[in-house]
């Protein structure tokens, strides 16, 4: 699969989009069938991505997976039924050697962007890289992550904009960065889910305002974004982890079509 044919067609926009975590084979059945048949017919490049495990969790007694190399066996299976590539975490240089057989493209978690040892290994898999601009740093900061993984002679790098600390217990997005991070020569991603994220609640479980997903979207299509990124679930009120701030399944098509003609006006 040649993901970077995704990020040549200006007139589209690549959607990253499934479940936070691998809960089990029939969630990920539930959510990839469905996504792969709607981006198909309306035309978007698509990338099925969850984690195969969550080891950023507020509280230790949160869901963290069902086990690595059984998450990541399903994972290999959606991208052979289906044909389509997979994202998924990782989170040390070891993860990313093993994670490498299973999927196309490693995500490093926006907490994790400053780590060398794991950008550099990502780097060295050869894989495409999307990088998590943290909540810390300023768009124009990513550079330095960015130029670790292309010390490994590896250039297929993404870059995902996620929101900015604003408080304890929110985020708050400077659009800004979409054209900053493009102008270090990647692609540029909106995560329009944990951007609406409400960290740090003292009972240990993340909040968000889903509601603001959708405006979170257009304004990154509007503004230029390479692709979207969208966890969702047929039933967030059901999911394992971050189910606050995930989009339910049944809105994607309706919110996907509105910005097809946002982007198709511009």
């Amino acid at each position: 699969m040649d993901i970077g044919l995704y990020f040549e067609k200006e007139h589209r926009f690549v959607l990253i989009a499934g479940p936070c975590v691998v809960e089990s084979k029939t969630l990920l059945e539930e959510v990839a069938g469905p996504m792969c048949l709607l981006t198909k017919q309306l035309g978007i490049p698509y990338v099925f991505k969850a984690s195969y495990k969550k080891a950023n969790r507020s509280s230790h007694s949160s869901f963290s997976g069902i086990g690595d190399l059984q998450a990541l066996q399903y994972l290999h299976e959606i991208r052979q039924k289906y044909q389509v590539p997979i994202l998924t975490d990782v989170h040390s240089p070891e993860e990313c050697e093993m994670a490498s057989y299973y999927t196309d493209i490693l995500q490093i978690p926006a907490f994790l962007c400053r780590q060398t040892e794991l950008l550099v290994a990502a780097g060295k898999t050869g894989l495409w890289v999307n990088i998590k601009k943290g909540q810390f740093l300023s768009p124009e900061a990513m550079s330095f992550a960015i130029d670790k993984v292309r010390s490994t002679g590896n250039d297929q790098i993404l870059a995902t904009e996620r929101g900015s600390c604003f408080g304890y217990r929110d985020l708050i997005v400077d659009f800004r960065s979409i054209p900053i991070m493009q102008s270090l020569g990647v692609p540029v991603i909106m995560d329009c889910t944990h951007s609406v994220q409400q960290p740090n609640q003292s009972g240990g479980i993340t909040g968000g305002t889903p509601q603001h997903i959708s405006t979170m979207a257009k304004a990154a299509i509007a503004t230029g974004a390479n692709g979207i990124f969208i966890e969702t679930h047929p039933r967030p009120y059901e999911a394992l982890s971050d189910g606050a701030n995930m989009l339910p399944q049944h809105q994607m098509e309706d919110l996907l079509i509105r910005l097809l003609r946002i982007k198709e006006a511009l």
